[in-house]
């Protein structure tokens, strides 16, 4: 299928691995000019180029820490008029409520819901002004059914799913879209990092921990990040446009609600 987005800009948020960097790369394959963004100089260009290389789009790279003003400040700078957004950020660590201070939660907050808030303000009124926008929030299968160690994330990125619902609603007659993509078991290095904190907990190998991840999903194993991208795409695509204000979960078929 086409897409339909060749020659579109846009604007990956912490995409230098993992599932950012598996939009960028089916955004790319589209014939999207890409931005990707990273905190570490040698990760990104190495994103960067690895993309150019495989897809021969045009790929900028921008080092900043997304979830800080300064960061978000180089991204814009880079792809000041995005066509197309995709917010993401690293999740805060997991643990028991208790362990956590108001710092935690107020960093969780900056990083999980008012850093992709601060981006979609900056950029959707130029979308408006096109009449064509699409923006993309990564959060969390959790926030569907919230994981009992990711208590910081599942309320942070339950903020920004309420607030990306009233956002897209006002601006859904102007041909912009802001949709959510929530990844479930995805393996990504923060599926492995909680794999192991549930490993400690537990008191059991780092690979147990996993089998018994896998022993819950009903296609029988984790899922890609290129799975990911792919479906990041589609919500970015032209034929995209009566999809909106809309929470998708990527899961294998975990989460055994109906809606």
């Amino acid at each position: 299928m086409d897409l339909g987005i060749a020659g579109k800009r846009a604007l990956v948020c912490a995409s230098s691995r993992g599932l950012g960097k598996a939009c960028a790369f089916s955004l790319a394959r589209e014939g999207v000019d890409v931005t990707v963004t990273g905190r570490t100089p040698e990760t990104v260009e190495a994103a960067a180029g690895e993309i150019r290389a495989a897809t021969a789009a045009k790929v900028a790279a921008v080092v900043g820490d997304i979830t800080t003003e300064e960061g978000r400040e180089a991204a814009l700078n880079a792809c000041p008029e995005p066509d197309i957004l995709v917010n993401n950020a690293g999740g805060p660590p997991p643990g028991n409520f208790r362990d956590f201070t108001r710092e935690d939660w107020i960093g969780a907050l900056d990083a999980n819901m008012l850093t992709a808030i601060a981006l979609i303000k900056a950029t959707i009124d130029g979308m408006i002004e096109r009449r064509w926008g699409r923006i993309v929030n990564i959060t969390s299968g959790s926030v569907k059914a919230p994981v009992d160690i990711l208590v910081l994330s599942n309320g942070a990125r339950t903020g920004l799913t309420g607030a990306a619902g009233t956002i897209a609603r006002e601006v859904a007659g102007h041909n912009v879209t802001i949709n959510n993509l929530l990844p479930g078991e995805i393996l990504t290095d923060r599926l492995r990092a909680t794999t192991e904190a549930v490993a400690r907990r537990e008191g059991v190998s780092p690979e147990e921990a996993a089998e018994r991840r896998i022993a819950r999903i009903p296609v029988g194993r984790f899922g890609t990040p290129e799975e990911f991208g792919e479906a990041c795409a589609f919500l970015c695509g032209d034929k995209a446009g009566y999809i909106t204000a809309q929470s998708i979960l990527l899961d294998g078929g975990l989460n055994p609600a109906l809606f």
